[in-house]
């Protein structure tokens, strides 16, 4: 028969002191001798108590926990995010509860109201997909604070993103000046970030005068929609591709190896967001690099604000991306006559 957990009366009998000294002594709290917190620690030790930390928290009205939902847990980009995300809370004494809705926004709302009867103090969504009067109703039930959209906003939600139409633009001046014209866009599909990356692209060609070999290849962020992207892309007879994110752009390579092509002798690729996976170093990718880790650093610093501050006007944070050159784009083959 499993024999039932230990509670803090077993600790207090164990110490030969009050429950409510046990409680006082596990918080930390400076109105107990060394001598008597000696004891109680050692009690709850040897009976291997575990405080709970729901009953604490309803005691306290404090339970010094962040929600973080994640958009894609397949997706090393919210990862890199959510390590820059624990580290900074952790530092202020806050751990996190993590959830993932996937593409389903009435699964994030659920999980969401699941975080809240935990109890959390805030809540980071790392991408989301909820429309506008739901996250505006979070935002006004919990500090809230997004991470890489700037889409919807509210009076006191905080947002952090990365200024993805400049990256965009980034992306096509680098493939110009190695002396592309037929750039393909392969786009993220239907979503805010990809919207602006596509918009970026668009506005960098009409600048160089490139208005007429604008083609937007409707895509996704996964490696498959990557590679089944290009077979529409080599139809338009490109010397360089501009894909929505670097997983996409692993599944485009593929495909173009696929057809006999080399990569960047036939065709430049660069993709966007700067994972730092093996995959990446095998590959070889160029990319926009965003700078991941702040990202989530920023949104954990947002929200320790918003805990002390409810009232404080909303923050709009933008972050800038940076191109990192690699092995997958160079200039244009030169066509012999």
């Amino acid at each position: 028969m499993a024999h039932s957990r230990p509670t803090i009366h077993d600790v207090a009998t164990r110490a030969g002191v009050s429950k409510s000294l046990v409680s006082l002594a596990l918080s930390g709290s400076p109105k107990v001798s060394d001598a008597s917190r000696k004891r109680i620690v050692d009690a709850a030790a040897e009976l291997g108590y575990r405080p709970n930390a729901a009953a604490r928290s309803l005691v306290v009205r404090r339970s010094h926990t962040i929600g973080v939902l994640i958009l894609d847990l397949h997706n090393p980009v919210f990862a890199e995010i959510l390590d820059g995300v624990q580290t900074e809370v952790r530092q202020h004494g806050f751990s996190t509860m993590l959830i993932s809705g996937g593409v389903d926004p009435a699964l994030e709302q659920a999980e969401i109201d699941m975080l809240l009867q935990f109890q959390v103090e805030g809540l980071i969504l790392i991408a989301h997909r909820l429309p506008a009067e739901a996250l505006r109703a979070i935002a006004a039930e919990v500090p809230t604070v997004i991470v890489t959209r700037d889409d919807i906003a509210a009076p006191t939600m905080d947002t952090v993103s990365n200024d993805d139409i400049a990256g965009a633009r980034m992306a096509v001046d680098h493939l110009v000046g190695q002396g592309h014209s037929r750039i393909v866009h392969l786009s993220g599909g239907d979503n805010p970030v990809s919207d602006a990356r596509a918009e970026g692209y668009r506005q960098a060609m009409t600048q160089h005068g490139l208005a007429a070999q604008i083609h937007v290849v409707p895509g996704g962020l996964t490696d498959a929609t990557g590679y089944a992207a290009v077979h529409d892309a080599l139809a338009l007879k490109p010397t360089a591709l501009f894909v929505a994110n670097d997983v996409a752009a692993m599944g485009a390579i593929a495909a173009i190896e696929y057809a006999n092509l080399r990569v960047p002798e036939d065709i430049s690729v660069i993709g966007y967001d700067g994972i730092s996976i093996g995959g990446m170093r095998r590959v070889n990718l160029t990319t926009i690099a965003q700078p991941l880790a702040d990202l989530g650093r920023l949104a954990a610093q947002q929200i320790l604000r918003r805990i002390n501050d409810r009232s404080a006007p909303a923050q709009r944070e933008q972050v800038s991306a940076t191109l990192v050159i690699r092995g997958t784009t160079g200039p244009v083959a030169v066509t012999p006559t």
